[in-house]
């Protein structure tokens, strides 16, 4: 393994896409354990979540305040503080914040992956709004995201 040492208080610049109601920091960047790993902590607006979706890459919630509707592989179920979901690689999912404030969660995603970039690229394909289908199967192919359908509805 080729982890590096990382202390990280939280105060790392987040990554704001308003349109889908998220705010990131990455908390474990890529580069600090040799693609291994990355995580990132979230915060989702209330009624906000991403858009049904699967990528090669395994995801590990843990959920640090909130109320969410999860939806795994066709799986529905809500889940609260304290709860963790593994979305394993390849498996259709989304989520959504059911509760009337902002939730948070810690996701670490093996293996990694370019948060920033990511998160950065998607923000700039969701500018002003919703983009056409097209547009987001686009930038999807680029990280190999398959969006298969809409945000789940509270």
């Amino acid at each position: 393994m080729s982890f590096s040492f990382l202390h990280s208080t939280g105060q790392e610049t987040p990554l704001r896409i308003p349109e889908i109601g998220l705010e990131l920091r990455v908390r474990v960047p890529l580069g600090l354990t040799g693609g291994l790993l990355t995580c990132i902590e979230t915060i989702n607006a209330p009624g906000f979540g991403p858009p049904l979706h699967r990528h090669r890459e395994t995801e590990v919630f843990y959920l640090l305040e909130g109320r969410y509707i999860f939806e795994v592989n066709g799986t529905r179920f809500e889940a609260g503080a304290g709860d963790v979901i593994t979305a394993p690689g390849g498996s259709a999912h989304a989520f959504v914040n059911i509760t009337s404030r902002p939730s948070r969660q810690l996701i670490q995603i093996l293996p990694g992956l370019d948060a920033t970039s990511f998160f950065a690229g998607l923000g700039e394909v969701m500018r002003g709004g919703s983009p056409d289908r097209e547009v987001l199967a686009t930038f999807g192919k680029t990280w190999a995201v398959e969006f298969l359908g809409p945000p789940l509805q509270p």
